[in-house]
């Protein structure tokens, strides 16, 4: 370890970096981003969002909404009708993740290209045998 790290302890990083890590694990999923992102523009429906999200199991579908639902950042409104109507919308702390989430995309978007040309760059350097194969 440097010198200027002596504080830096395994204990340490984790005290600090597990609840974030925690947090991030659960919005940064997946399923979690593309129902977010499903869900920005009003209330939406189970099978709307099961038809939106290509790949996704409605078990799957299910866990993710009710995860959602359970750290705040989705409502779930039942309306009572035959048969029941569900909706679910994002929470004003989502939709201030969704924007954070469009930052990030933008971000992306930016620099997709150098992180592209970068990755070919060093793999050229540091992986000669794989051009080769």
């Amino acid at each position: 370890m440097s010198q200027g790290n002596t504080g830096v302890t395994p204990q340490v990083v984790h005290a600090q970096a597990c609840p974030v890590r925690e947090v991030l694990d659960r919005v940064a999923g997946k399923w979690s981003v593309q129902i977010i992102v499903a869900a920005a523009h009003g209330p939406i429906r189970f099978t709307e969002l099961e038809r939106s999200i290509e790949g996704i199991s409605r078990r799957m579908l299910t866990l993710t909404l009710r995860n959602l639902e359970r750290d705040g950042l989705l409502t779930r409104t039942v309306h009572p009708m035959v048969p029941p109507k569900v909706e679910y919308e994002l929470t004003s702390v989502a939709y201030e993740l969704h924007a954070t989430l469009l930052s990030l995309t933008d971000w992306a978007e930016r620099y997709r290209v150098t992180i592209a040309e970068s990755r070919a760059a060093y793999d050229a350097q540091h992986s000669p045998e794989l051009l080769d194969a």
